[in-house]
């Protein structure tokens, strides 16, 4: 017999009731979790692995290990932060492991000032935000940013978590985030930073079906 999904009621709980909740045994709870932190989880593991699906693949595992240790999580931090934290982990070892089967001389990612570098060998920056939406013109300027510097940006200028929150969440100290926050800024082009910043907090969209998608997996898994 299927489990019943979560009604309106059960997703206005809090993470820490939804938890104590799901380790009681209502399982079919971890979905609101989920939903509530997909966006979240999404843009935590598309700023490392830079790469749509395979972020959808790191999400999958993250919230696979944070069922199985649920009961691990203290309450130190937010819910989310720790969430993101083993989101950013298992990011970080897809990437290790892709890099593992990369040709040694492989071009790099572009770093240092890695908007001129992109200016020099593309289109002219008025030109694309003339022709595309700022939203998706903000993501690809995001992209050519160092991983350190663009992890930062992510959480703290996208998904607009606070500073103490990305720095535990990035096992970071939060100067550490002040200072990469700032040097990630630097990095993009004051004009399209200007002119596309507005649009920030509608790059890198989770759409609901990939939404479900997710959901519909993990909690396979889950059962299994």
């Amino acid at each position: 017999m299927a489990t019943p999904a979560p009604d309106r009621a059960q997703f206005e709980l809090s993470d820490e009731e939804v938890v104590e909740r799901v380790l009681a045994g209502e399982t079919a709870l971890f979905e609101v979790l989920m939903r509530r932190h997909n966006q979240r989880v999404y843009r935590a593991a598309r700023a490392i692995v830079r790469d749509e699906l395979e972020a959808e693949d790191v999400m999958q595992e993250a919230y696979v290990r944070a069922y199985q240790h649920l009961d691990q999580f203290a309450g130190l931090a937010k819910f989310s932060t720790w969430l993101i934290r083993i989101a950013v982990h298992e990011a970080l070892l897809r990437k290790q492991r892709r890099k593992r089967f990369q040709d040694l001389d492989c071009p790099q990612a572009p770093t240092g000032d890695a908007m001129s570098s992109i200016a020099a060998t593309g289109p002219d920056p008025e030109h694309l935000y003339a022709t595309r939406e700022a939203g998706g013109l903000l993501e690809q300027a995001i992209d050519t940013l160092p991983e350190n510097y663009r992890t930062v940006f992510m959480l703290r200028d996208v998904e607009e978590l606070s500073t103490e929150d990305t720095a535990h969440a990035l096992e970071l100290t939060e100067e550490n985030v002040k200072t990469r926050l700032h040097r990630a800024r630097a990095l993009l082009r004051r004009e399209l930073y200007a002119r596309a910043g507005a649009a920030s907090t509608s790059a890198f969209q989770f759409p609901a079906v990939r939404c479900d998608r997710v959901v519909s997996r993990v909690m396979e898994r889950v059962a299994d």
